[in-house]
């Protein structure tokens, strides 16, 4: 029996043409999903209403919101808190990530080899999205810097796909702002002496020290 409570975040921006589409695909391959917690960051369009209405009809949905923009890491640092379930997921609003990808990467943390795991696009056995080849080398060359930095063997740093205990993100002390949580995220893994393996999936898994605080 699986006891596992999943958790998803969903920060969203001015995401009114997306966010119904990532919530239908969101309950269409994960129909046991816990709750599905969506931080509209001060949109201008009907992001909030399109979530609103559609938390009407599914009561899993629960939408927060910033009264003005504070950026993704400030989404999330609310979404994280919001969660009560045991693994936590952060799905972005605008279909760059499939949702479908969802059980592969929870995967190794529900058979418990694993407390974080990272997706890869990098690393990925079948079709996916095309990326602008400026944003690949951008990408490859943070990578290269974090981890000449963590000593950490990571194929994509700013990928969007994060898995975690639930009690890992409560407990993550989160500097940074805007975009920069997705480097930092990575880069604590060395304070708290992670052990990192890989799945054959398209996900890097994370193993950390008991009662270790990421922060």
């Amino acid at each position: 029996m699986d006891n596992h409570l999943l958790s998803l975040v969903v920060p969203a921006f001015n995401e009114e043409r997306t966010i119904r589409a990532v919530l239908d695909r969101i309950f269409e391959y994960l129909p046991d999903v816990h709750e599905v917690v969506v931080v509209d960051d001060a949109s201008s369009d009907l992001t909030p209403e399109v979530c609103h209405s559609y938390s009407s009809q599914e009561n899993r949905v629960k939408l927060y919101r910033h009264k003005t923009n504070q950026g993704k890491t400030a989404a999330l640092t609310t979404g994280f808190a919001a969660c009560t379930g045991s693994i936590v997921v952060v799905q972005d609003a605008d279909l760059e990530y499939d949702p479908s990808e969802i059980p592969n990467l929870i995967a190794p943390i529900k058979r418990n080899v694993a407390e974080v795991c990272l997706g890869s696009r990098f690393l990925a056995h079948r079709a996916g999205r095309v990326l602008y080849y400026r944003h690949y080398l951008a990408n490859k060359f943070l990578t290269f810097i974090n981890n000449i930095l963590t000593d950490l063997n990571i194929t994509d740093v700013e990928t969007g796909y994060k898995a975690a205990r639930s009690e890992i993100v409560k407990n993550m002390i989160i500097e940074s702002s805007g975009f920069g949580f997705e480097i930092e995220f990575v880069a604590k893994r060395k304070k708290i002496a992670a052990r990192i393996t890989r799945s054959r999936f398209p996900t890097t898994a994370v193993r950390t020290k008991k009662g270790r605080r990421l922060g």
